[in-house]
């Protein structure tokens, strides 16, 4: 291959997988600086591949429990949004497509932005379902948090126009007439889960994004809704917005004054 450039090997090294191909034994005694380097870069990134499929697989414990009782249908639902002091809890639920496995998938808290944003892209491009439900701020002010998440939750199974035969839910159990599973830090133990944590978390961030453009004084599109010190600084001088959680210190003691 020495009669090859290092882009156009560079640019081989991208169709190939096999780190027993012909091909890469022969790189491997490329002298050329370039090549090994380019060599080096390819090894580190199936290196990076292979733990993404260690670590699917380790996340799709309780999938292949499922499949294995030729149960394939599972729809994985998780929530965003329980702890801010403003803005709706925003729920998701997700149908893998078994077919069409997406290695990275992971609690959307342990991912960069950037890499959320991409798999949500391939989530809505091979999931089998995908939906999207909330409870508003005065839902969860009536109800609590806690029965206002597993409301938002049971409006995203309920929004579902696909079939689905089993529910895996993070660290909830939910009313509604589907067998379901609730684990505990379901987000990082369950591929399904997972996905819908990051289709929950973008959808509930741009909204919070869009609020920021009618609320500027709170910073939203870059706390979330979430009580930094910015937040409650601009609570203290300019009082609380319409999205505000009434229910929530200290905005139901500012209320109460």
């Amino acid at each position: 291959m020495a009669h090859q450039t290092i882009k156009e090997i560079e640019a081989l090294l991208q169709t190939m997988e096999d780190a027993n191909h012909p091909v890469i034994k022969e790189l491997q005694n490329d002298q050329r600086k370039g090549v090994q380097q380019a060599l080096k870069r390819w090894q580190k990134k199936q290196e990076k591949h292979a733990q993404l499929e260690v670590d699917f697989q380790i996340r799709n414990k309780y999938e292949q429990q499922l499949y294995d009782e030729n149960i394939t249908l599972i729809g994985g639902v998780d929530e965003v949004g329980r702890g801010p002091l403003a803005g709706p809890v925003v729920a998701a639920c997700v149908i893998l497509d078994p077919s069409q496995p997406i290695l990275g998938l992971n609690d959307s808290k342990q991912l960069s932005a950037t890499r959320r944003k991409q798999l949500v892209d391939t989530i809505n491009e091979r999931a089998l379902a995908v939906t999207i439900a909330q409870a508003t701020p005065e839902e969860i002010d009536q109800l609590n948090i806690y029965q206002a998440t597993k409301l938002a939750m049971e409006r995203a199974v309920a929004e579902l126009n696909h079939p689905v035969e089993h529910l895996l839910i993070d660290a909830m159990t939910i009313a509604v007439d589907i067998p379901q599973q609730s684990i505990i830090k379901g987000d990082t133990h369950s591929n399904s889960i997972a996905a819908a944590s990051i289709i929950a978390k973008e959808y509930r961030d741009q909204l919070m994004t869009d609020f920021s453009q009618q609320y500027p004084a709170y910073d939203f599109d870059s706390n979330m809704g979430y009580g930094t010190s910015a937040h409650l600084a601009a609570l203290r001088k300019v009082g609380i917005c319409p999205i505000h959680r009434r229910s929530f210190e200290p905005i139901k003691s500012m209320v109460q004054q």
